[in-house]
């Protein structure tokens, strides 16, 4: 039997077709590892193991599992990457259930326990949940990614706790103004679906650090966004915007703005306001012209301008002093302006 520290079994990326040991000699471990291995199945007596707090059988080809309910001690489930159909009924004080990436297409109601703190059932067939999980209230992060889900209830705006959502890679078509009750903080993906519109009720999330929008169809953006005063990344390429709300100017923290793939003809001069931007990707757009006081972005050090209508620059662009990266290839510049050669000779990567 292979074993970690005391109280641990630790057998990860061995390729064991069984579990070492026996119910007896595993009676004492509060955490077994044994991700990516060749599991297929496991031995009933596992679930029985009394002081088992940890169990992690992520990347093995278990297609079902044995009764794990007895498991009082058990707080963390990890079975991403495995074969699954169902999701196990759950002991009563497992607080983490990762289930990533196997083939589970419906959630029985009743099986995922009050406690939960953090659950992922992103990449499997999922086309609903039951009403049961938005009743989970002490959960902190959730995702439900790549599946097929076409609605989230209202009820979502129950949990509270939320830190974390992931909605990326389904086919839903309207966001739920609930989620603007939710106390986000560290990220919120909404890309890769159906959407048209943003709600004005996300804008109450003023604490979310990174917003995911890419991919929809929106073509337009709702002023409260400028109200997420936490936002440091909002990722909106791949839509249908012709252009920006000027209060997007308001987002003081941004660090990180991404609009590659839209149809965007002009930028609203309040985006000069950005002061903390360092990252700013306008590729495949319609732009015809730079905003002048794009020189008061004093921290930008990327920004990706290829594939649009530009002519000419003004001259401030030469102003940016921590511009390392300028990407201008596509475009259709009259000659070589000279905010180019200003940027070139103090050391700036400049593409055309």
């Amino acid at each position: 039997m292979t074993t970690g520290g005391e109280g641990e079994l630790r057998a990860p990326g061995r390729g064991l077709t069984r579990v070492p040991g026996t119910a007896d000699d595993l009676a004492g471990v509060r955490l077994i590892d044994l991700a990516w291995n060749d599991l297929a199945e496991l031995p009933p007596w596992l679930g029985g193991l009394p002081s088992l707090a940890e169990l992690r059988l992520d990347g093995n080809r278990l297609g079902a599992l044995p009764d794990l309910t007895g498991l009082t001690a058990l707080r963390a489930l990890h079975l991403d990457g495995n074969r699954l159909t169902d999701v196990p009924a759950c002991p009563p004080g497992l607080e983490t259930l990762f289930l990533y990436g196997n083939a589970v297409a419906e959630l029985p109601p009743g099986r995922l326990g009050a406690r939960l703190r953090h659950l992922s059932l992103g990449g499997n067939r999922l086309t609903g949940v039951p009403g049961t999980l938005w009743e989970l209230t002490c959960l902190e992060s959730l995702n439900l990614a790549e599946n097929r889900l076409t609605e989230v209830p209202p009820a979502v705006g129950g949990l509270t706790a939320l830190r974390m959502l992931d909605l990326a890679h389904n086919r839903l078509t309207t966001i739920p103004p609930e989620l603007g009750d939710l106390g986000l903080t560290d990220y919120l993906y909404l890309g890769d679906n159906a959407f048209t519109e943003v709600p004005q009720a996300l804008g109450r999330l003023d604490r979310l650090a990174y917003l995911g929008l890419d991919a929809n169809r929106l073509t337009r953006l709702p002023g409260s966004l400028g109200a997420m005063a936490g936002l440091t990344e909002l990722r909106l390429s791949g839509n249908r915007l012709e252009e920006l709300p000027a209060s997007l100017g308001d987002l003081g923290r941004l660090r990180e703005l991404h609009l590659r793939g839209n149809r965007l003809t002009a930028l609203p001069p309040e985006l000069a306001r950005l002061g903390e931007l360092r990252h700013l990707d306008l590729r495949d757009n319609l732009l015809g012209a730079l905003p002048a006081g794009i020189a008061r972005l004093t921290r930008l050090a990327h920004l990706d301008l290829r594939n649009n209508r530009l002519r000419e620059l003004p001259a401030e662009l030469a102003d940016l002093p921590a511009l390392a990266k300028l990407d201008l290839r596509w475009n259709k510049l009259d000659g070589d302006p000279e905010p180019l050669r200003r940027l070139r000779e103090r050391g700036c990567a400049v593409l055309v």
